[in-house]
């Protein structure tokens, strides 16, 4: 008889991170920081001041509220969101340094698009995949740090897989649900890997026993994805501050707008899950034009950037002369190459991959210009981000890093 999956699943966890592994999680530290800085002053911080007393409760709540997060493609989660405020609060609560921060960020990414990975299509189209699969990453990410053996860290992830949850109806409402989502995703697995260490014991078998993960919330799970090169260098960046669905159209837009060839009417044609989640064609709140294809356009034509200035009520307005020239279809060949490849094809001009992702990564100076960018919307000074890159791209002081979030959601 085979070893329950997550008991396979730590095995992999245990091997070293290397230095390329530790180089590439602080990339996505930086772009998690760059999304609390441009997220501070938006309503959800202020409730977020209200309802956490800890910073790291507090920014837990902010690195999903700009739909600027790092993204897995196939397992359709963002990662960062969830595993940073659990790594930094395990490290703050041993004094762990940077290299075991960034070390537990990359094993909690590995556990949590592993787990993403197996999830099917009848899960994507009711649960929430960061939520569901967020609190065993968390989980992971926080064992490593506390330097739980293989028993105990299987126990971990058997507990945050037993309280999976997360239900997409909140999508439909103007809420914060998505934010209490991801922090509770994080907490969750902080708190589980706190109980392993403690001693409490978890089931080996929750994924794919007669009443477990899997029974109760796919019809068709996939195998445990193989060990290989660790899964944080496949996870995609977001330059642009809209649903990552939104991402491949916006991306021909700018290359027919760059050719001057971005003229009315626009024809989108994308994969099934984008109209899913993004035909929108007549948004009435930010987080709508957020997850709208047609204000997506939109943006792109009228000469902007899609920043967060662009998917603004002021904006929603401003742009709807030209969403009413949008119309979206799915197509078929694009649907295919679904979920490893996001494509979208524009009046003819299709992109594969998108800007950010690993067949087309936006590097170091794509990432600092990000992080500036959102700074300078959550009213932080240019010197804070140059602050922020110093500590985390160059800095081995974890305590530095906390300290300087406190101070921005203070």
């Amino acid at each position: 008889m085979s070893d329950a999956l997550l008991t396979q699943l730590v095995r992999t966890l245990a091997r070293p991170a290397a230095e390329s592994e530790e180089k590439r999680a602080r990339l996505h530290l930086l772009d998690w920081v760059a999304c609390v800085a441009g997220a501070r002053l938006d309503p959800v911080a202020d409730a977020a001041r209200r309802a956490g007393p800890d910073v790291l409760e507090r920014v837990a709540y902010l690195g999903n509220v700009l739909e600027m997060d790092d993204v897995h493609r196939q397992a359709l989660l963002h990662p960062g969101p969830v595993i940073w405020p659990a790594a930094l609060s395990a490290a703050r609560e041993t004094g762990a340094g940077m290299a075991a921060l960034l070390a537990g960020g990359a094993r909690g990414y590995e556990a949590m698009i592993a787990i993403g990975m197996m999830l099917d299509a009848h899960h994507y189209s009711l649960w929430h995949p960061t939520s569901t699969a967020g609190g065993i990453g968390a989980a992971a990410a926080a064992a490593s740090i506390f330097g739980l053996g293989d028993r105990e860290t299987v126990s971990a992830l058997g507990h945050a897989a037993s309280m999976a949850g997360g239900l997409w109806h909140m999508r439909h409402d103007d809420v914060m649900t998505k934010q209490l989502h991801v922090t509770r995703a994080a907490l969750e697995g902080l708190w589980c890997a706190r109980a392993a260490r403690a001693g409490f014991t978890g089931p080996a078998g929750i994924l794919e026993g007669p009443q477990g993960l899997f029974a109760a919330m796919t019809q068709s799970p996939g195998p445990l994805p193989d060990a290989g090169a660790w899964r944080i260098a496949e996870v995609s960046f977001k330059p642009w501050a809209a649903c990552r669905h939104a991402h491949p159209v916006i991306d021909c837009a700018l290359a027919l707008r760059a050719a001057n060839a971005l003229k009315p009417p626009f024809r989108v044609e994308t994969y099934a899950d984008a109209l899913r989640f993004c035909d929108r064609p007549h948004p009435a709140t930010e987080l709508e034009a957020k997850f709208s294809l047609q204000h997506s356009v939109a943006v792109i034509a009228a000469g902007r950037l899609a920043t967060p200035a662009d998917f603004t009520l002021s904006a929603i307005a401003e742009l709807a002369d030209l969403r009413a020239q949008v119309t979206v279809a799915e197509c078929q060949a694009i649907t295919s190459r679904y979920p490893a490849h996001f494509g979208a094809r524009l009046n003819g001009l299709e992109r594969v991959d998108t800007l950010g992702d690993p067949e087309r990564p936006l590097d170091v100076e794509g990432l600092t210009g990000k992080l500036a960018m959102l700074a300078a919307w959550g009213g932080l000074p240019a010197s804070e981000a140059d602050r922020a890159a110093a500590l985390v791209l160059d800095g081995d002081d974890v305590g530095a890093v906390i300290a300087m979030l406190t101070e921005w959601t203070a």
